[in-house]
């Protein structure tokens, strides 16, 4: 691998892993749109490596939250069978984007983005209150509600799912800001598991659609190519996750959040156009 591809793979983690640790969305959102327009990767390729980087920026990030006595188990503990089981599906989903069809999964993805975007600056603007309003509710349908559409989310586009996570329990089970991006990582550090085992091992769906970008293999050893690149990233994402949930505690928003809506709006209209 050249020197200044291996230079931008480790940049690209650490920012990643800073911005998925500060604001509990795992760092995939990040890094699927930098790898396909950065290096011209397959979109499924992208996932897959970007589910397997995942893992290793909630663990850390996990890791503060709980140190700060922000994670609130029994919670994740009901989240969790539901984004498993979802992630799953969601990864089947997405493989039926494949050949022409890869561009609309790389269009919904964009769209995607254009969501995030919007929730963001409403959010930018709208200081009154930076917690949710009301009792907490989080009986089982509603955690059923959460976990499945952050699974099948999380899945279908190869992300952590902690950018859905965050808004629907501040929204549907009314969980305050730090504790609900607490939770969204510690639950990323299992449903990424699953969903990076699922991702890699169907990339043979894909095979001929997929053309190795870094390593001289086949393309039914594609897995490789994702491993590898998924090192690269994981290498300075963990170090990123670390210091973006230790940011969570100590750091206002505001700049943080701006910063990324400017990022992402300009991501995504990459990806679309």
């Amino acid at each position: 691998m050249p020197f200044a591809d291996l230079l931008l793979l480790l940049v690209i983690g650490i920012g990643a892993g800073v911005l998925g640790g500060l604001l509990g969305i795992g760092g995939s959102i990040i890094m699927i749109p930098a790898l396909t327009i950065l290096f011209d990767l397959n979109m499924h390729l992208a996932q897959a490596a970007a589910l397997i980087v995942t893992f290793f920026v909630a663990v850390p990030a996990t890791l503060q939250h709980h140190r700060a006595r922000a994670v609130r188990w029994p919670m994740v503990v009901r989240l969790l069978p539901f984004g498993i089981i979802f992630i799953i599906v969601g990864v089947f989903a997405s493989n039926l984007f494949s050949g022409e069809n890869e561009e609309m999964l790389r269009r919904v993805f964009a769209v995607f983005l254009l969501y995030v975007v919007g929730q963001n600056t409403i959010k930018l603007f709208d200081r009154t209150r930076d917690e949710s309003e009301g009792v907490e509710r989080l009986n089982w349908w509603r955690m059923g509600v959460v976990g499945s559409s952050v699974g099948f989310m999380a899945g279908l586009l190869g992300v952590g799912g902690g950018i859905v996570t965050v808004p629907l329990l501040q929204r549907i089970c009314h969980v305050r800001l730090r504790q609900a991006i607490a939770a969204s990582s510690a639950i990323m550090c299992l449903t990424a598991i699953f969903g990076a085992i699922s991702k890699n091992a169907t990339l043979y769906v894909h095979e001929e659609d997929i053309a190795p970008r870094f390593l001289d293999i086949r393309s039914d050893q594609i897995v490789l190519e994702s491993m590898l690149i998924a090192a690269c990233l994981a290498s300075t994402a963990f170090l990123g996750g670390m210091i973006g949930a230790s940011l969570t505690h100590k750091l206002p928003l505001f700049w943080v959040r701006l910063a990324f809506i400017i990022l992402l709006t300009v991501t995504s209209v990459e990806m679309l156009f």
